[in-house]
């Protein structure tokens, strides 16, 4: 097929945190040296900012690097954290742990609360002010090779196929964008990056990369409980001790409160489903008093990676980088990741500007080393490392003795004491699931239609744009898979694993079969993540479709 091309010196795929921040170090570096580079960021979403889901408590570090005076640029950072508690919760009931015996680390000082996909977009200004030029609403499809396997960019999503693939009036090829280097932006378990940790064997060597499945949801409450500024963490109920996880509420903005669920990836139970888990969070009488009158305004799900520093893949290929949750900057325990990711971007930039400009370098395909080095030095590895084994603690020993081991591991790294060991992870969270016949049923309550929902109510405020008729971008290996052995052994997990009523079971004995719901999918690559045999693959739909968050 004959596709348009465009070119450019620096591609960068995604517009979140990491690749913005890239694209405004990259245009900074060029207006202090003088010189010229054209650099173009591609979005899948219909809009900056509409793929983004997050607490989200942001600690600001990188943001000051980046644009100093980000302040009075008109940041939509206006809540700083004024309170800061951590729970333990059992079902009636709510115990703090005093604010002393938490690490320095975990603590909120000078972080504030925002929407992060309102800083996305905001950021996508400051770029597009310095010349950046961003598209949204187009998907990187594939990568680009030269004919020595190098990278040379990507080529984006046809769009106007119908359901079977066949070309519609409405069709248009996608085009192919070149560039000397392609930074990889493109968030966590990205389809590119699986490409390119394939073709380049970019995984070999470490953890198996572990993940979280987070939830979010904006509520406008009554203002006498609105305490604008408090942060409230919290573990316990209604999570067992062996399935990992928690909750986060968050209080800004005019009587908003974001209130969010994480569950660790790796549980073994098939029977659990981690959307109704968040439902009963709610059913806490803490939650129930503090939402008392309350209006739900929007609804997200997204995997966050988790594995740490030993879950690093190789960040640099012949050609470009992996950036921010490509390659995963999420710490753990502070439940952040935003300011890791940025700083990732900005420092491929620098390492990306400055063999742009190395005369003695290959036109395309070398190896950004630099990146690596940079990121080793720079304090994004200190605030990991101090952190690597909390999660490995937490897989094996569970919930309270991994909170245990993986406190005291940060309290000697806040006094300048690194113990000798990195711990692995064991298991894929996909290797972690059981068979369902080994492990209990769980019932869960029915939603109540005032705090507890269901499924499809909840997509409905994400804004799904979805053409139901285009190739389904949720991919089997084997159509036979999920009535042959997922429906028998596991009993589907599927159908509860995914936040959005995507999979289901239609009809049975032999007249079983999976349904696709592909136009309810919210992209949070959890069924990519913890399919018992990886045999559902994500890829990117037509572009602009998905849900369009506001505000997230």
């Amino acid at each position: 097929m004959q596709r348009d091309v465009m070119t450019y010196d620096i591609l960068i795929v995604g517009a979140g945190p990491a690749g913005l921040a890239a694209a405004i170090h990259l245009k900074q570096l060029a207006l202090e040296s003088g010189k010229e580079i054209g650099v173009c960021v591609l979005e899948k979403g219909a809009e900056v900012g509409a793929h983004i889901v997050s607490g989200a408590v942001i600690d600001p570090v990188a943001l000051d690097e980046l644009i100093p005076d980000w302040e009075a640029q008109g940041a939509p950072l206006k809540t700083r954290v004024q309170e800061d508690n951590f729970l333990i919760l059992n079902e009636t009931e709510s115990r703090s742990i005093p604010h002393w015996l938490l690490p320095p680390l975990m603590r909120n000082k000078r972080a504030y609360i925002a929407s992060l996909g309102d800083v996305c977009r905001w950021l996508a200004g400051q770029a597009e002010a310095l010349g950046v030029e961003i598209y949204a609403g187009f998907s990187a499809q594939e990568m680009l090779y030269d004919e020595r396997g190098h990278v040379i960019g990507i080529v984006t999503g046809d769009m106007g196929r119908n359901a079977q693939g066949e070309e519609t009036p409405q069709f248009t090829p996608g085009i192919e964008i070149h560039a000397r280097y392609t930074l990889i932006a493109e968030g966590t378990r990205g389809s590119l990056t699986r490409q390119l940790e394939e073709k380049y064997d970019l995984r070999r060597n470490v953890s198996p990369q572990k993940y979280g499945l987070g939830f979010k949801e904006v509520w406008r409450v009554a203002p006498e409980n609105h305490h604008p500024g408090r942060v409230e963490h919290s573990l316990g109920w209604p999570l067992t001790a062996d399935t990992g996880g928690g909750s986060f509420v968050y209080h800004y903005g005019e009587n908003l409160v974001a209130v969010g669920f994480v569950v660790h990836l790796d549980y073994a139970n098939p029977h659990l489903s981690p959307f109704d888990e968040f439902q009963r969070f709610k059913m806490h009488p803490t939650m129930r008093a503090l939402l008392a009158g309350a209006q739900r305004l929007s609804y997200g799900a997204r995997a966050i990676s988790e594995g740490g520093l030993q879950s690093w893949p190789e960040l640099v290929f012949p050609g470009g980088a992996l950036i921010g949750c490509s390659a995963g900057m999420v710490n753990v325990p502070r439940i952040k990741g935003t300011h890791n990711a940025m700083k990732s971007g900005m420092l491929a930039a620098e390492a990306a500007f400055e063999a742009f400009n190395d005369e003695t370098r290959p036109v395309s395909g070398d190896m950004l080393a630099a990146y690596p080095q940079k990121l080793r030095a720079s304090w994004v590895w200190r605030d990991l490392d101090a952190v690597r084994n909390v999660k490995p603690w937490l897989s094996r020993l569970g919930t309270w003795g991994g909170t245990l081991l993986g406190g005291v591991e940060m309290w000697l790294a806040a006094f300048g004491i690194r113990l000798p060991w990195t711990l692995r992870h064991a298991q894929a969270d996909h290797d972690c699931t059981r068979p369902a016949a080994a492990m209990p049923e769980i019932s869960y309550p029915r939603p109540d239609g005032v705090v507890t929902f269901d499924r499809l109510s909840s997509i409905a405020l994400s804004n799904i744009a979805h053409d139901a008729n285009q190739p389904c971008h949720l991919l089997l290996k084997d159509a036979a898979i999920p009535i042959r052995l997922n429906l028998p052994k596991f009993d589907a997990p599927e159908q509860r694993y995914c936040p959005a009523g995507v999979y289901e079971i239609v009809g049975s004995g032999e007249e079983a079969r999976l349904q696709i719901n592909a136009q309810n999918c919210i992209h949070c690559k959890t069924c990519d993540i913890k399919d018992p045999t990886q045999n559902i693959v994500w890829v990117p739909p037509e572009g602009g479709s998905g849900p369009v968050y506001s505000s997230m």
